[in-house]
């Protein structure tokens, strides 16, 4: 929790800063005596799909209504989707720059190729924060949150599932897409946990994070390995684990090994009720998408002391060194946290979850 305890210290003390009416200060960009613009602000949100529920449902909504707030309903927010297709949100990158929008927030689908955009952004005197995936090319900052550490209690996850049994347990590894920055991060933190301590028995890439694409290489792992002898199936996020738990189910399993997610999708949850799915790794997307939001408009003001409050990491991509970032933490979520985790944030009821499907369910953990 250092992140967040340390980014909401720093963003109180940039606030009790605003309140004696300190507008300036040194560093994190350019300084005035007064703010570049008002609060007739236009944020640029550029999301990568529709696969992951949290942008269209959590994301969109809570940057869109943050950036009216700070902005006493002047500002607004042009977004677009793109459907998983790298030049699709090129295009709609470069539609922002044509706009001229005061600051970009994007979520690259393909951190390399969004490069020469961001440059096209920075050349048009428009700003750029990388949003959830750290983007190449002239980055002004970065938010997301510790993915690494999402890696890291993935496998932790697996680990305690097995016990006694790992050294000489067989797991799948489900990964994500290498052309996500992300991708390494989860990798590594959770091959930081995992390697020589299990057996990696079969290891793939999901391209575009395709839920389709992951059933069909669960299936040749099936095929490969043996339904039986798979003691548990790291899935980097919700989607791909829903489709590795379909090609199991399909392939005749009467009990699911522990299977790992990310993302905390509604579905997913749910299966975590059921005991289909072991853990997903909670990432507190409203703290990220509120973050955001004030960081874009922080940026376009010029407000230097609230900007770097909420920036007190740094970053490095291959183009760019110590960008300025703020990372969120991650919980792992089981069934034994789901009241203080999605429903104490308020990103699902008990209503929502607990469908009549899952009732029983509900009811045997005591999620009334």
């Amino acid at each position: 929790m250092r992140h967040l305890a340390t980014a909401l210290t720093a963003s109180a003390s940039a606030l009790a800063l605003t309140a004696c009416g300190v507008i300036d200060g040194v560093g994190g960009g350019d300084s005035s005596a007064s703010p570049k613009k008002g609060d007739d602000i236009t944020v640029g949100l550029l999301l990568p799909d529709r696969d992951t529920a949290r942008f269209e449902n959590f994301d969109h909504p809570v940057i869109t209504k943050e950036v009216a707030a700070l902005t006493n309903g002047k500002g607004k927010v042009v977004y677009a989707n793109a459907d998983a297709s790298q030049d699709k949100q090129s295009a709609q990158f470069q539609q922002m720059v044509d706009q001229k929008v005061d600051v970009i927030l994007v979520d690259a689908l393909d951190s390399k190729a969004i490069a020469p955009d961001v440059r096209k952004a920075k050349d048009a005197g428009i700003p750029v924060i990388a949003y959830d995936r750290l983007a190449e090319g002239p980055i002004d900052a970065y938010v997301s949150h510790d993915n690494e550490l999402v890696g890291e209690i993935q496998a932790r996850a697996i680990m305690g599932a097995l016990g006694s049994k790992a050294a000489s347990s067989k797991i799948v590894m489900m990964n994500g897409d290498p052309a996500d920055t992300n991708y390494a991060k989860f990798k590594d933190g959770a091959l930081g946990e995992l390697k020589n301590r299990v057996v990696i028995a079969k290891e793939y890439d999901t391209s575009k994070w395709s839920p389709a694409v992951a059933e069909a290489n669960m299936k040749k792992a099936i095929k490969a390995v043996g339904l039986d002898d798979i003691a548990a199936v790291y899935a980097a996020n919700d989607g791909l684990a829903g489709a590795v738990i379909k090609a199991l189910k399909d392939a005749g399993a009467t009990k699911i090994p522990p299977v790992t997610g990310q993302d905390a999708n509604l579905d997913a949850v749910q299966r975590i009720v059921s005991g289909e799915q072991y853990m997903t790794a909670y990432k507190p997307f409203p703290e990220e998408a509120t973050r955001a939001a004030e960081m874009a408009v922080y940026k376009v003001q010029g407000r230097d002391i609230q900007f770097d409050s909420l920036t007190r990491d740094t970053a490095d991509s291959p183009t760019e060194k110590k960008i300025p970032t703020m990372l969120v933490p991650v919980v792992a979520l089981t069934k034994d946290n789901i009241k203080d985790t999605v429903i104490a944030d308020g990103i699902y009821t008990v209503k929502d979850i607990c469908t009549p499907k899952y009732a029983a369910d509900c009811a045997a953990i005591g999620l009334k």
